[in-house]
């Protein structure tokens, strides 16, 4: 777990857990990036409806 925190989000797992604003912060920017990849997905999932659609 330390190692993915500290690649992803830049600070180790213990200032994570003692600092508020670092956890705040971390915790905003994995909101983000879920967001962003559901938008994706959907993205992608009505792309692939809307091809299958058009060869029938």
């Amino acid at each position: 777990m330390e190692k993915a925190l500290r690649s992803a989000h830049g600070v180790g797992y213990e200032d994570y857990k003692r600092h508020h604003s670092v956890r705040m912060r971390v915790e905003k920017r994995r909101e983000k990036d879920y967001i962003n990849c559901r938008r994706m997905v959907a993205d992608l999932d009505r792309l692939v409806h809307y091809n299958n659609r058009l060869k029938t």
